[in-house]
């Protein structure tokens, strides 16, 4: 009995086939058994069958879902009770990625639910929106309106069957409504929708509205006996606000009060370019008869739109009174930070506990030096406050100015495990070794590094017996060595190793291959078939045909890329997960079954081996897939074009869809996109912020935010004060820089330099992030703010950190001008990872003049802050770096990619810290990170060649070429850790 219901995990084709063939009693029998939590045994006489365990395997394995899915729709509601059946298909539902939920489904669906189940069922649906395709959504509204028209008894067609109820029940829905159906919707109807309670939590979720039917709404509700300028109807708007029109006579107050509700506005999806120019004309009526700083309490999120000279015109004394309000708001930026922290900080000798409490999210704008200068007992208060929240937005400087300030002695200073956030990840191997107060406990909830889990694994190892209390411990099991793993005897190994199956994103390569070798020789026969990827291929040869469906369901539940680094060993798995398929994936079950293993497919398999059935379901996981070779790319874009079409006979659900596939198409492919789904593809953009785009899909952007810009003249012509010959030239306006994200890339450097002043002072900082912008575009762009700031030696730390990218421009001379006395100036542009060794030079010169500080007075936090600058340091100067400070931030340096004989140079002083190589141990080696590159052939020979795996990929990258020559014990081990191409191929 149990081996059957075990092979039907593996075989849910068959699962259907057999509930299918089923009586009406056992059916039911079956589906209380599978889907109810009431009963955990079934007593069969002389067998008892688990069902709790039955219940738990079935629905986490890939395929059973769609299933009992399937067999539900297709039987439930002639043998239980509708309620019942809607019950079932929500957990089925909630229980699965909803990846099923396909257009077709929507056929199936009962037609004649009673009302209550047909809520309930709707109610599902809503609560599925996100994870559901466009194509599915879009189904699955015509088929509630269908019913909803139907119960409505409406039959003359300028009688809208759009009731408050029926809003209600649409939820999230009711963005697929028509112009038309809106328009026709009745003022009582809709005053009654707008009167409900839950309608304001309703219209605070329709993120994927669009502006014409937000107005449209907004339009039925002026019509209703509701006051569009009245507070309590402004309230109960949700996001309809963002598109709130009627800003004729609207007085002082009510713009405040429809600015404080704006703060909700991003979350929208998309037409935030609109948001913002509301905001701007709401802004300018808020401040009417008295100044910015008067009017500054009551702007709430609004005042994340002002500009620097507008928040540098503040008085102090508002900053101060405006603070509660301020330091609540979300999405300031780094220079807005640092200019309203130094307005209300103005009056202030020294920071206190005070002061810094009522910050919030203005804490970021803190001095690095302030913060090391505070009192450590009120430092150690704020650490304790509900502000620490906040330090997740501290810099990596300003967090070492902290952490400097709690090492020094004194009573004030609290344990390390005290601290919160991601300050403990900073602590030092150095520091971690001199506190003795730790335990799994207070680990649990920590970020730690992997020297630090190495370090604290290998010592509370020794004061515990209880392997669950370390592996449960959260991030601790990054510390798991092999020799632990091997320590264990079998029975405790078998008991403990759900707590690293959990964990397994969290292990190294050489950890689960640990756990292989340790399984295979205490217990083969129940061996998880994903490790049998991580040993020898031998080993995977011999998975026989039987045991293809557990092999692949477990290798698909998790990350190929994370168990086997090496590519020759990754193509052998694949051949064999290739044997398994029989060379296709027939259907969506198989689909299902792979998982992750999609993103892994051959492109050629891609292209001819996924069958027509299959598609639809493999498109929706291949647009999960973060790295498709360009071979996988063009296989995709070749089905997708088949199954699809062209793309200029796509549906605005079809390009939805298609998502971050939409970067596989040309520019002449995607023109058809561009000119008919222009917000669609606006929107993709920006959530693709971040990742490398193809140039032609930036300039179908660029051209889509051209086309839908005619009735705007800002995007053509327009001289710019102090010009020249900017005649005729198409300068940016800031909505055009906001809708283009990544695809400013695609304007020239005159229409970058014919930018108008408050466009550029508005849109600097994000200009700054645009990682596309090449180098006559950058220089432009850098002029640009000597136009509007004057000379470099006029800049402010502000202006500085709000440059971004834009500061690579600048040349060794212009370096030099910079006032780079704050550290924090310095570390906003050692951010930046492209500077010349002759600009990283004039930066590390100019912070050691302007701020009076020697090699020697360096403390750690200005280490930090110098970040890339240091690989500029002369070798003469760097054993001038005190030990006390350089100790406390090895492993911030060890990230830097520096030249060899700098590396050495740093190497020369972690022996200071942790003694000769000889005496390293595996948490030293991976604490170095790039420093360990330093080591001589010699020094290399003296290391235990059970060290080697502890090598960061990034030293081992910084290693000189001859090392790989002449030595042996880098060609086997450690080549198996790393993930750099160039390493694998030694």
């Amino acid at each position: 009995m149990e081996n059957h219901l075990q092979q039907r995990l593996y075989q849910p084709q068959q699962l259907l086939v057999d509930l299918r063939k089923t009586d009406a009693q056992q059916f039911r029998t079956a589906l209380k058994c599978l889907l109810e939590d009431k009963q955990d045994h079934l007593d069969l006489k002389d067998i008892v069958i688990d069902l709790r365990e039955m219940r738990e395997q079935a629905l986490q394995s890939p395929g059973v879902n769609r299933s009992l899915f399937l067999v539900t729709l297709e039987r439930c509601f002639q043998v239980l009770s509708a309620l019942e059946c809607v019950e079932i298909l929500g957990r089925v539902l909630r229980g699965s990625s909803a990846r099923f939920l396909q257009p077709e489904v929507a056929e199936w669906l009962p037609q004649h639910l009673h009302v209550d189940a047909f809520k309930n069922l709707s109610a599902v649906f809503k609560g599925l929106y996100d994870r559901t395709s466009a194509r599915a959504q879009r189904a699955l509204y015509a088929w509630m309106t269908a019913a909803l028209r139907t119960s409505s008894n409406v039959t003359d067609d300028s009688i809208s069957w759009v009731s408050a109820e029926n809003l209600w029940i649409l939820g999230r829905y009711m963005v697929h409504l028509s112009l038309e159906e809106i328009m026709k919707i009745s003022s009582v109807e809709i005053g009654l929708f707008i009167s409900y309670d839950n309608a304001t939590k309703q219209l605070d979720t329709v993120y994927d509205i669009t502006p014409e039917l937000a107005r449209a709404f907004l339009e039925r509700i002026r019509a209703s006996s509701f006051d569009m300028k009245n507070t309590s109807t402004i309230h109960r708007l949700g996001l309809l606000v963002c598109f709130y029109d009627d800003l004729e006579l609207l007085d002082t107050t009510m713009a405040q009060v429809l600015l404080h509700q704006m703060l909700k506005c991003g979350r929208l999806r998309g037409f935030q370019a609109r948001v913002q120019k509301l905001k701007a004309g709401l802004l300018d009526i808020a401040t009417e008869n008295q100044t910015l700083s008067e009017a500054l309490g009551s702007l709430s999120g609004a005042a994340v739109g002002l500009t620097s000279r507008q928040l540098e015109s503040l008085s102090p004394e508002a900053v101060q009174t405006a603070i509660p309000t301020l330091s609540q708001v979300s999405g300031w930026a780094k220079s807005q930070a640092i200019i309203l922290s130094a307005k209300y900080l103005a009056h202030e000798k020294a920071l206190s506990f005070y002061n810094v409490s009522q910050m919030g999210a203005l804490l970021a704008g803190v001095g690095t030096q302030a913060l090391y200068s505070m009192d450590r007992r009120d430092l150690v208060q704020v650490l304790r406050g509900t502000v620490s929240q906040h330090t997740s937005q501290l810099s990596p400087a300003q967090q070492h100015g902290v952490l400097s300030k709690l090492s020094e002695a004194g009573d004030a200073s609290p344990a390390l495990g005290e601290l919160q956030g991601p300050l403990f990840k900073e602590v030092s191997l150095f520091d971690l070794r001199r506190e003795l107060g730790f335990n799994s406990t207070i680990l649990k909830e920590k970020e730690l590094r992997r020297s630090q889990a190495l370090f604290l694994y290998e010592l509370l190892s020794k004061v515990t017996g209880r392997p669950e209390e370390l592996l449960s411990a959260g991030q601790l099991v990054k510390g798991v060595t092999c020799t632990h793993i091997d320590a264990m005897d079998a029975d405790s190994f078998l008991a403990h190793f759900r707590y690293f199956e959990n964990s397994l994103s969290l292990l190294s390569p050489d950890q689960v291959n640990c756990l292989a070798w340790k399984y295979w020789d205490v217990s083969r026969s129940s061996m998880p078939p994903f490790l049998l990827a991580t040993l020898p291929a031998r080993f995977l040869a011999s998975v026989p045909a039987s045991q293809c469906a557990p092999f692949l369901i477990s290798l698909g539940k998790n990350q190929l890329d994370s168990l086997v680094l090496d590519s020759h060993k990754k193509n052998l798995v694949l051949r064999k997960v290739q044997q398994c398929l029989g060379n296709s994936v027939a259907d969506e079950y198989t689909v299902d079954i792979l998982g992750h293993l999609l993103c892994h497919l051959p492109a050629a398999f891609i292209e001819r081996g996924i069958s027509t059935r299959a598609w639809a379901t493999a498109l929706l996981g291949l647009r999960d897939c973060p790295d498709l070779s360009p071979e996988q790319k063009a296989a995709v874009r070749l089905r997708i074009l088949e199954q699809c079409g062209h793309p200029q006979n796509w549906t605005a659900e079809t390009v939805k869809d298609l998502g971050p596939l939409l970067v596989l198409f040309s520019g002449d492919e995607l023109r058809s996109v561009a000119t008919k789904f222009p917000d669609i593809l606006q929107r993709t953009a920006s959530e693709l912020s971040g990742s490398q785009i193809p140039q032609a899909f930036l300039w179908a952007v660029f051209e889509s935010v051209q086309n839908s810009s005619d009735e705007n003249p800002r995007f053509h012509a327009t001289p710019a004060p102090h010009s020249g010959g900017c005649h005729g030239v198409s300068a940016p306006s800031s909505s055009d820089i906001l809708k283009l994200a990544e695809a400013n890339a695609c304007w020239t450097p005159e229409d970058l330099l014919c930018m108008g002043e408050d466009t550029f002072s508005r849109n600097v900082e994000l200009l700054g992030t645009v990682k596309s912008f090449s180098g006559p575009q950058l220089v432009a762009l850098k002029e640009k703010a000597i136009q509007v700031w004057d000379t470099p030696s006029c800049w402010r730390e502000h202006q500085v950190v709000s440059l971004g990218r834009i500061a690579l421009a600048l040349n060794e001379a212009e370096l030099g001008q910079l006032d780079l006395h704050s550290i924090d100036t310095v570390a906003s542009l050692s951010q930046q990872t492209e500077w010349t060794s002759g600009q990283a030079k004039s930066i590390l010169q100019g912070f050691l003049q302007d701020s009076g500080y020697r090699i020697q007075d360096l403390k750690s936090f200005h280490l930090v802050g110098l970040g890339a600058t240091l690989c500029a340091m002369n070798v003469t100067e760097i054993p001038l770096i005190k030990i006390s400070e350089f100790r406390t931030v090895v492993a911030r340096i060890g990230k830097l990619l520096c030249s060899n004989h700098v590396l050495a140079e740093f190497k020369r002083k972690a022996e200071a810290v942790f003694g000769k190589p000889s005496e390293w141990t595996s948490s030293v080696l991976q604490e170095l990170g790039t420093i360990a590159a330093g080591l001589t052939k010699a020094e290399l020979r003296m290391l235990d060649k059970e060290l080697m795996l502890y090598f960061q990929p990034s030293a081992i990258k910084c290693l000189p070429d001859e090392i790989f020559k002449d030595e042996e014990r880098f060609s086997g081990t450690v080549c198996c850790a790393v993930d750099d191409p160039a390493v694998l191929a030694f």
